[in-house]
């Protein structure tokens, strides 16, 4: 009988590290245990994964891609064999999420403490990143996209959606007046985008009919948080969701504008993960969290 299993940690212990001997080190093996168990797989799959020189160590494309496949494998053979004979085993381990920046530091970052004192356990690290990651590639647990949903095989939760809202600073309109219709949007300074999923009109609902108005962008930003920020500080007018925007709001940093106009349009919030017979207690642990704690604006 091989030790397929054993092969697969070894593996993905070596991707991680970088080096047969840090690998060995953190399985408690020697490195020449740990060189002959990737002799015997690279042997048994007929590829090299791992490209060494006398200096560095990577993986080659057959091993990123085997790594994509048997992480999640392994991980949830972890997780079976640590709750097996226990069903009240708490939740623990490591817990990746990915969430875009504004959503984790207005949503996530607030409520993440009471999870952590529900669940001492597990460990949460966070990332946060306006630009979509793969869930396998980076080894993510979970994932909180905001907006379409792209095919990728992964499973969703759906956790609310957010409305969209036409914000200003009170001092930019101090300076530049209010627009009182749409129309008006031709003289200002308009925030967009800079990625590529960017669109550059705004919806707007003028004689019960929706209308795209095509807006010219005075200035570009790579996240939410950066066009917000310009916002706040005076640099224009901006559409965000107002999950976004509700503390700002709320302090008045900011101000709603062309109210009576808006479409009432909204973007849904997904939990993505990878889909499995058995969850991991911990991802299902956050998602039960998400779902009793999470709050979004009133409204959106």
């Amino acid at each position: 009988m091989d030790n397929r299993f054993g092969e697969m940690q070894i593996f993905l212990a070596v991707a991680q590290d970088g080096s047969f001997a840090s690998a060995a080190k953190a399985l408690r093996l020697t490195p020449s245990a740990v060189s002959r168990a990737m002799a015997r797989l690279e042997g048994r799959l007929g590829v090299q994964l791992v490209s060494r020189t006398t200096r560095a160590l990577a993986l080659t494309a057959e091993g990123e891609v085997y790594r994509a496949r048997v992480a999640g494998l392994v991980a949830e053979i972890d997780e079976v064999e640590r709750g097996f004979g226990s069903a009240e085993e708490p939740p623990r381990g490591p817990l990746r999420i990915n969430a875009s920046v504004p959503f984790g530091t207005q949503c996530l970052l607030p409520i993440l403490p009471r999870f952590q004192r529900a669940y001492p356990r597990v460990t949460v690290n966070l990332a946060l990143s306006d630009t979509l990651v793969d869930l396998v590639e980076e080894r993510a647990d979970l994932a909180i996209r905001i907006g379409p949903l792209r095919d990728t095989g992964l499973k969703a939760k759906k956790l609310g959606r957010s409305m969209m809202a036409l914000v200003a600073s009170p001092d930019y309109l101090r300076m530049h007046g209010e627009p009182v219709h749409p129309r008006e949007l031709a003289g200002h300074a308009c925030l967009q985008f800079s990625f590529r999923r960017s669109i550059d009109t705004w919806p707007f609902r003028i004689d019960e009919a929706l209308v795209q108005r095509p807006i010219e962008a005075a200035f570009l930003g790579n996240s939410g948080e950066v066009v917000r920020l310009m916002a706040v500080a005076g640099g224009g007018i901006a559409r965000l969701g107002r999950f976004h925007v509700a503390a700002d709001l709320a302090a008045g940093r900011l101000v709603e504008i062309l109210r009576p106009f808006n479409p009432g349009d909204h973007e849904d919030i997904h939990a993505l993960y990878v889909g499995h017979r058995r969850l991991a207690s911990r991802i299902r642990a956050f998602l039960d969290f998400l779902e009793a704690r999470l709050v979004l604006p009133e409204g959106g």
